[in-house]
């Protein structure tokens, strides 16, 4: 690998974790997979208003996509690949790593890998577990990633959360069990870890606050600064699920209103590209 190739990758890799809004890990308690397709889906609708939102800033993205969404509409993973950016694996129906059997995690992938393959016509290199469930828990998680052919895994928020991550693992990509983990974008602060890479974070902070954790961010990682959000967050008229805790509602809603203007103001900000291409995995 030469000079001319690292530089020339992208230094801020966008990606979308491609599920719906009753599909999340914070709202499994009152939505049962048995229950989705009741569901009246937005996914694809939203997902494809993200897809018009990259063009009109020339951005280039890699869509971690549920093999559950996939199933039943083909023609987005077509459209996502013909417009030029990364389909990846966002597992079969968002269930954690750590809920899941090293047998049950290898039939998970390879069938979701397999599916998004069949459909697109593509190599499927890169997968990300629902809730960042990748780390101490799951020793073997790697292992067998690769040995359903996958190349690379982002699947780690190396933050302190109450639902995932772990505050002293690594910041940037590293070779692990024969292919790489790309965590998604952290700085470091203070003696403090925040997180740089979007989702609730992102509709939390100042959009100020955001650019400026991303522009540090892209001076310290030693690799791509991986930027993550998901279709429902720019939905603001979706349908409440009022069952649900009151924690979980506060974070799923919050800011939904101001998300895309947000967004498009920091894909404005940034050169944004695929995490494949960032990696050198193209």
């Amino acid at each position: 690998m030469n000079a001319a190739d690292i530089i020339s990758r992208p230094r801020f890799a966008l990606s979308v974790d491609v599920e719906d809004y009753f599909q999340v890990w914070a709202f499994s308690g009152v939505v049962s997979r048995a229950s989705w397709d009741g569901f009246s889906s937005r996914v694809g609708d939203n997902t494809r208003r993200c897809l018009d939102l990259f063009d009109k800033h020339n951005a280039k993205a890699t869509f971690f996509t549920l093999g559950w969404v996939a199933e039943r509409d083909p023609e987005l993973i077509r459209d996502i690949v013909a417009r030029g950016h990364e389909l990846a694996s966002h597992g079969y129906d968002h269930t954690k790593v750590t809920e899941q059997t090293r047998d049950q995690f290898f039939a998970d992938v390879t069938k979701t890998k397999t599916l998004l393959e069949d459909l697109s016509g593509v190599e499927v290199k890169g997968y990300r577990a629902a809730g960042f469930s990748i780390g101490k828990a799951t020793p073997w998680a790697h292992e067998t990633l690769a040995q359903a052919g996958h190349r690379y895994s982002s699947s780690s928020h190396p933050i302190a959360h109450d639902h995932y991550g772990d505050a002293a693992a690594a910041q940037s990509p590293h070779e692990i069990a024969g292919m790489i983990e790309a965590p998604v974008a952290t700085v470091n602060f203070l003696g403090k870890r925040f997180s740089a890479a979007g989702g609730g974070w992102f509709r939390a902070a100042p959009l100020a606050l955001s650019k400026a954790l991303l522009s540090k961010a892209s001076k310290t990682l030693n690799g791509p600064v991986i930027f993550y959000f998901h279709p429902w967050e720019i939905d603001p008229g979706q349908p409440r699920l009022t069952r649900a805790p009151l924690k979980s509602r506060l974070r799923h809603y919050l800011n939904l209103n101001r998300m895309e203007g947000k967004l498009s103001k920091t894909l404005s900000a940034y050169s944004w590209g695929r995490i494949d291409e960032a990696l050198g995995l193209s």
